[in-house]
C-alpha cells in the first residue's frame, strides 16, 4: 500500500537529480508530468465487534510489561494512545474490555478478509570476532557513508516515516548495491566493520531478524540493532526454494534452509543474493531488556508484534487469535504492536517476537501460522486515516 506512493515518488526524484546518459543527450526530452501527492489506497477495515473470548481463556502473563515499556514510546505513539497510558500506566484487563473506555475492532480487508499469517522472529546468537580471521570471514556491516536517506514526509505528509534510498553517481541517482553486489565486495572500502562472523546463512538470518547479538572470540557480546537499509524489495528465499521444487512450504523454516544450505555450500551465495535487501547495524548497549523495536522501546517475549503500521498503528493493543507450532489448542492473546519489518507488509499480517537464543529461534523458525487480530482502540477517538470504518 505505502509503496506505490514510494514508487511514484521515487520515479519523480530520478527523473528530476538524474543526468542524461551521453548518447541520450540528442534526443527530445519528454518532461514528466507533476506527480500529485499519493494516497494509501483506502484497503483497511475496521470493523467493531464483541470480545469473541472469554477473559479467562486470555493469555496475558507478559501484557504489562508489554505496556508499560510501550508507554515509554513518546511522540511515535498516537496521541490517542499516549493519553492512554497517563491515564492507566498499568492496564487492567477490565479496563480494556470496557467498552466505555476501549473499542474492539476486527481488521480485514476491505473486502471483508479476515484470515491472515502469523510468522516469528527472534535475537540470535552468532559466534564472531572483532577482527577477520581464516575462520571469522563474513563482515558484519555498519551504515556505509554514501548511503542516501530520502524522507518522503517532507515532500507530502500523507507519507510521513517512508523512505527512499539510494547512492551519488556523479550527478546520478542510483539505486542503491544490492545485497549480491554488496557481497561481491562492491561497497565503500571506508564502511564500517562492527564484526567478523564464521556462517553467511546465520548472517542473512541475522539482517532477517534484524537485530542480534554475536559472541566474540575476544571475549563478551557485541549487540547489535538494526541502522540502515539498502532499500531494495525483501524477497523471501525460502519461497524461491519451494518454487525451484527444491523444498515444500512445509519444509521452508529457517531450520530447513539451514539444511539446504550445508547440502549445497557451492549454491549458498546465489541463493542468498536472490533476496536484494541488505541491512545494516549500529552497535547497542548491552542489556537483559529485549532489542529495541520501531517504536523505540524494549520489545517483550511472546507479547510484542511487528505489523503492517498501516493497518495498526505502532503501540496498539493487538488481539491475536492463532495456533502455536506444536501446539493444538488455539491461542488467544493480548500483545503489543511496537515494530515493523520489511516483510511485514498486509492487512492481517504479524510477526511475533520470541525472544533471545536458540530455543527463541526454533520457535520463530518454524511459525507460519494462521491468524486473525483485533485492535483495542480508544473508545470515541478517530480512527486512523488509513482505515475505514464499518459500524
Amino acid at each position: 500500500m505505502r509503496g506505490w506512493g514510494a514508487v511514484l515518488v521515487l520515479s519523480a526524484f530520478l527523473l528530476a537529480c538524474s543526468a542524461l546518459p551521453q548518447g541520450e543527450r540528442d534526443k527530445p526530452v519528454v518532461t514528466p508530468k507533476p506527480v500529485s501527492e499519493p494516497t494509501a489506497p483506502q484497503g483497511i477495515r475496521w470493523q467493531a465487534v464483541p470480545w469473541p473470548v472469554a477473559a479467562g481463556q486470555l493469555e496475558t502473563a507478559g501484557l504489562q510489561q508489554a505496556w508499560q515499556l510501550n508507554c515509554q514510546g513518546g511522540s511515535k505513539l498516537h496521541e490517542a494512545l499516549r493519553a492512554a497510558c497517563q491515564q492507566w500506566p498499568v492496564l487492567p484487563l477490565s479496563v480494556l474490555q470496557d467498552p466505555a473506555r476501549f473499542t474492539l475492532y476486527q481488521v480485514s480487508s476491505i473486502e471483508g478478509q479476515a484470515e491472515g499469517m502469523l510468522t516469528g522472529y527472534y535475537e540470535p546468537l552468532l559466534q564472531g570476532s572483532s577482527s577477520q580471521t581464516t575462520r571469522f570471514r563474513y563482515p558484519v556491516y555498519g551504515t556505509p557513508k554514501d548511503l542516501l536517506t530520502v524522507d518522503l514526509g517532507a515532500l507530502y505528509p500523507t507519507l510521513k516515516g517512508n523512505r527512499i534510498r539510494g547512492r551519488l553517481e556523479g550527478k546520478r541517482v542510483l539505486p542503491y548495491l544490492s545485497r549480491a553486489e554488496i557481497d561481491a565486495g562492491k561497497l565503500p572500502a571506508d564502511t564500517p566493520i562492527l564484526a567478523w562472523v564464521d556462517d553467511p546463512v546465520d548472517l542473512f538470518f541475522l539482517h532477517v531478524q534484524g537485530s542480534g547479538r554475536i559472541q566474540l572470540a575476544q571475549g563478551g557480546q557485541l549487540r547489535l540493532g538494526y541502522a540502515e537499509q539498502n532499500g531494495h524489495p525483501y524477497v523471501s528465499i525460502g519461497r524461491e526454494l519451494v518454487q525451484r521444487g527444491e523444498m515444500t512450504a512445509a519444509s521452508a523454516s529457517m531450520q530447513g534452509i539451514k539444511q539446504w544450505a550445508q547440502r549445497n555450500p557451492d549454491r549458498v551465495a546465489a541463493l542468498l543474493g536472490s533476496n536484494p535487501s541488505y541491512v545494516f547495524f549500529k552497535p547497542m548497549p548491552s542489556s537483559n531488556d529485549g532489542p529495541l523495536g520501531s517504536l523505540g522501546v524494549p520489545l517483550t517475549a511472546g507479547y510484542s508484534i511487528a505489523v503492517d503500521p498501516q493497518s495498526i498503528p505502532l503501540g496498539t493493543p493487538v488481539l491475536l487469535s492463532t495456533r502455536l507450532p506444536g501446539l493444538e489448542q488455539p491461542v488467544w492473546r493480548l500483545v503489543l504492536a511496537q515494530d515493523t519489518g520489511g516483510a511485514i507488509r498486509g492487512t492481517v499480517r504479524a510477526d511475533l517476537f520470541t525472544g533471545f537464543g536458540e530455543a527463541a529461534g526454533e520457535l520463530a523458525g518454524k511459525m507460519r501460522q494462521p491468524l486473525q487480530y483485533w485492535v483495542v482502540w480508544p473508545a470515541g477517538v478517530a480512527l486512523p486515516a488509513s482505515v475505514t470504518a464499518i459500524p
